[in-house]
């Protein structure tokens, strides 16, 4: 099993940044992949970043230049930088960590933590 505990979420104005961090604990894959998610009030969970264990990204195209997503694989740590933040980037964010074990996925969510952005 593998446990995901994020921390750094609040309330913060328009252009303003925060930093979040997502710690993975447990029995974890030597290669894997965590990532960010957010769902906002009455709207589908969406991508916002994902990382490789290796360092590969890819970001959702609404967030590029403005969030990123980054790993300490020594402490099975993510983090997502977010800068110049808008309110539309109000949301629940959810750390997610997968990976693949022969044909088998083991995917993970995390608790979530509230973003608020205050225009």
């Amino acid at each position: 099993q593998v446990q995901l505990v994020e921390s750094g979420g609040g309330l913060v104005q328009a252009g303003g940044s925060l930093r979040l961090s997502c710690a993975a604990s447990g029995s974890i894959f030597s290669i894997s992949v965590m990532g960010w998610y957010r769902q906002a009030p009455g709207k589908q969970r969406e991508l916002v970043a994902t990382i490789t264990t290796g360092g590969s990204t890819n970001y959702a195209d609404s967030v590029k230049g403005r969030l990123t997503i980054s790993r300490d694989n020594a402490r099975n740590t993510a983090y997502l930088q977010m800068n110049n933040l808008k309110p539309e980037d109000t949301a629940v964010y959810y750390c997610n960590l997968y990976y693949l074990a022969g044909k088998t996925k083991y995917d993970y969510w995390g608790q979530g933590t509230q973003v608020t952005v205050s225009s």
